[in-house]
């Protein structure tokens, strides 16, 4: 096995901005704290509600950090700023360990090669058989990963909460999360363990689309004995990612889940390289001082050796 753990040399400031109109006194959870995770540390944060309200925090059955709050009748501004530091290389470095078989995998993960609500890979064992001429491993989920980016059509906002994974791979098209929940269970059907994940994505090392910023999708598949990033949306290792939450599906990867009469009015996320002695949490959102949005990786000189 070849462990490595490249240093946490870059700073991502991320978060969001959301707006709730409530008619009634509306209970939210939310799932929107990055993850204190291998490869990503939370330098610095704030989390802030107007009104104010009651805050509970606790850690679910997937070792994600869920905030619930009572919206108030009104508008209620959710806002959370965060510096988070992270490697300076792309993900997967270093990494070449084999997938464990299922006699050998601890007990506490056998749930990510079944199937699941939108992770349906049941109903995916002859479409899968074509990929049973691929080494089982890591060949056999980048094969994976290869078909979901090339056969699966991106259309923005065609997203349902009704879609499995078998009926994306039937229309051929879909959003993010539609490519991670394909991807997911033709590798659960190989008896590959994999898990659903969104977090944030910024263009470090890579061009801006000029896209607005939004949450994203991808999945990660268990190797050796850590988790391993894979993303069939953009089928490339990417710098910078931060994760949020993870699970078997989407079902544990809403960032807010509502129980009332309330609507999200307005929704605001960020996420871009920075440097913190030129930019503070609070501060404006403002692209011009970011350091991402080009090929070029920026890495202030005095970040380089920390």
């Amino acid at each position: 096995m070849n462990r490595y753990d490249p240093p946490l040399d870059l700073t991502i400031r991320c978060g969001l901005h959301l707006t709730y109109a409530a008619l009634a006194p509306t209970p939210i959870v939310l799932l929107i704290k990055p993850r204190i995770d291998r490869g990503q540390h939370i330098e610095r944060e704030q989390f802030t509600i107007e009104p104010h309200s009651t805050l509970e925090e606790h850690e679910d059955e997937h070792g994600n950090m869920v905030h619930r709050l009572m919206l108030s009748p009104g508008l209620t501004n959710i806002r959370h700023d965060a510096f988070v530091s992270v490697p300076s290389v792309p993900e997967n470095t270093g990494s070449l360990d084999r997938v464990p078989t299922i006699g050998e995998l601890p007990l506490h993960l056998l749930r990510y090669v079944l199937p699941s609500r939108y992770c349906d890979s049941d109903r995916l064992r002859d479409f899968a058989a074509r990929f049973g001429n691929t080494p089982h491993g890591l060949q056999r989920v980048q094969a994976i990963c290869d078909w979901v980016h090339h056969n699966i059509q991106y259309r923005f906002g065609a997203g349902s909460p009704l879609t499995a994974a078998s009926e994306i791979i039937g229309q051929g098209y879909g959003v993010c999360r539609d490519f991670a929940h394909a991807a997911i269970a033709l590798c659960r059907i190989s008896n590959i363990p994999a898990r659903y994940v969104t977090g944030y994505v910024p263009d470090v090392a890579c061009y801006d689309p000029g896209t607005p910023m939004d949450f994203h999708a991808y999945f990660e598949v268990f190797v050796g004995d850590h988790w391993r990033t894979y993303d069939a949306r953009f089928n490339t290792p990417r710098t910078g990612r931060i994760k949020i939450a993870c699970g078997l599906d989407a079902v544990d990867g809403a960032f807010s889940t509502l129980y009332g009469p309330a609507n999200l009015t307005a929704f605001q996320v960020w996420a871009y390289q920075v440097d913190p002695q030129e930019v503070q949490l609070g501060d404006p959102i403002d692209l011009g001082k970011r350091l991402c949005g080009t090929p070029q990786l920026r890495v202030p000189p005095r970040l380089q050796w920390r």
